[in-house]
């Protein structure tokens, strides 16, 4: 696929509709030639180069360097086209441009009527974050620029301008440090503490103690640092879903996504009350809408989501989250997911029967998805007392987990999986001794993302 190919592709009906009103508009094109390319681009995208060619200019031989300047110069017509359509949907960002044009053209009244109506705009919204102290920085320098020419002698502005300054300048920085941060612990990026220590003492200020956007990530960055500190983790979550509205839905995105990571590995180490916390995080991420993309939810947090929420015993509201939910998925996924966690729903409503009719028509082509489906069918196995399919299943995962080639994690915590499982199957919970022997092993190892069953198996 060419590059006008791709970015015709990724334009939506509406941006076609409106490119085409843009290409007709003189101001930015006065060549029928592109008009036309585009045309043919967006009717018939899987014709050839000859057939494009001849719909353009007819009876004309072909002329390829010709035609690739002709594709070239449309491609740039549309990324113009595609940043107008951003700035004028960016009315704030509009309004400040309009005060750099009118003050470097000393349009003193016209300036002083946008600044009030910026500062309308700006005040009106929700949003407090990292954009928003920025914009208002900007804003306070233009405001500054005019009056110092009118009165040089007046610095009061520069005051207020280095505040501004301080807040926009710490709200970025804290959030680039939790980035690093929650970066570092996946891949190893070598970052230290020490590296934003100096940020962190300006953070702790009293001035800045009051402003969303820079308390907020300075408290996330003390629980990214703290992992075994839970005080750091209550005290984010609190500020979090307080200031919610303060912040852009990507931003709300990404600092959830560190809380729950934070839930999930207290969950991992057998801290099952975090269980109740992440689906707390996930209901505002629902209810706000930042958990989704474009509308989309993704596979992973539907699969977590319906974990916590059975975790955490909410049963009645897992059903109704699973099929409320179930449209919001990729088509791709939307099946196999719905299944899955019908299963697992009907597993904590002791439904076994049921269990096992969903997850042997299922089709799980995710390795991470067929492996805890695998897991589910082996306690389900062990619940009806299915020893004999127990044991096939269980030799059938090994088997998957080597060819798979599942590393890591996911390796340690399966193939500890069907270890203990073989354990439980062969351990007399008759003898306390044996059961007491089984529950140290179980609460000494590191991986095993299903110790709760297993304990809860002994009695």
């Amino acid at each position: 696929m060419s590059a006008l190919s791709e970015l015709i592709d990724s334009l939506s009906v509406v941006e076609r509709r409106d490119d085409v009103r843009f290409l007709k508009s003189p101001f930015f094109n006065q060549r029928e030639d592109l008009q036309r390319l585009f045309d043919i681009s967006c009717t018939d995208p899987s014709a050839d180069r000859l057939k494009y060619w001849s719909f353009v200019y007819e009876n004309e031989p072909f002329d390829d360097q010709r035609f690739r300047l002709l594709q070239s110069y449309l491609y740039k017509l549309l990324e113009k086209f595609l940043v107008v359509s951003h700035q004028l949907g960016d009315t704030i960002g509009h309004s400040l441009a309009l005060s750099v044009i009118y003050r470097t053209r000393n349009m003193q009244g016209a300036f002083e009527k946008n600044r009030k109506l910026l500062e309308s705009q700006l005040e009106s919204s929700h949003l407090r974050n990292v954009a928003y102290h920025e914009k208002r920085y900007m804003l306070d320098w233009e405001k500054h620029q005019l009056k110092y020419r009118l009165d040089p002698t007046d610095v009061s502005t520069l005051r207020d301008l280095s505040a501004r300054a301080d807040i926009a300048f710490l709200s970025r920085k804290l959030r680039l440090a939790c980035l690093l941060v929650s970066h570092s612990k996946v891949y190893q990026s070598g970052d230290s503490d020490q590296d934003q220590a100096w940020v962190m003492t300006l953070a702790e200020k009293e001035e800045f103690r009051r402003i969303p956007a820079v308390e907020t990530y300075r408290l996330c960055y003390v629980m990214l640092t703290r992992p075994g500190d839970e005080s750091a983790f209550f005290d984010f979550k609190q500020q979090l879903l307080a200031y919610t509205d303060c912040f852009a839905e990507e931003e709300l995105h990404a600092l959830n996504v560190m809380a729950l990571n934070f839930c999930v590995r207290r969950i991992n180490e057998g801290h099952e009350k975090y269980n109740r916390e992440a689906l707390e995080l996930y209901k505002s991420g629902l209810e706000k809408g930042f958990i989704f993309d474009n509308g989309v939810l993704s596979r992973f947090a539907y699969y977590n989501i319906a974990a916590a929420g059975l975790q955490a015993g909410e049963l009645e509201w897992v059903r109704f989250f699973i099929q409320e939910y179930r449209n919001r998925l990729e088509k791709k996924y939307r099946e196999s997911l719905f299944s899955f966690n019908l299963a697992r729903l009907e597993y904590a409503c002791q439904n076994y029967g049921y269990v096992l009719e969903l997850l042997q028509h299922a089709n799980y082509r995710d390795i991470l998805l067929n492996l805890s489906a695998k897991t589910l069918l082996i306690k389900t196995y062990y619940e009806l007392d299915e020893f004999d399919a127990l044991t096939s299943a269980l030799d059938a995962m090994r088997n998957y987990i080597r060819r798979k080639r599942v590393i890591g994690y996911h390796r340690t915590n399966y193939l500890n999986f069907t270890r203990y499982m073989e354990k439980l199957v062969s351990l007399n919970l008759s003898d306390r001794t044996s059961v007491e022997r089984f529950i140290t092993a179980l609460n000494a190892e590191a991986v095993l993302s299903e110790k709760a069953f297993f304990l809860s198996q002994t009695g």
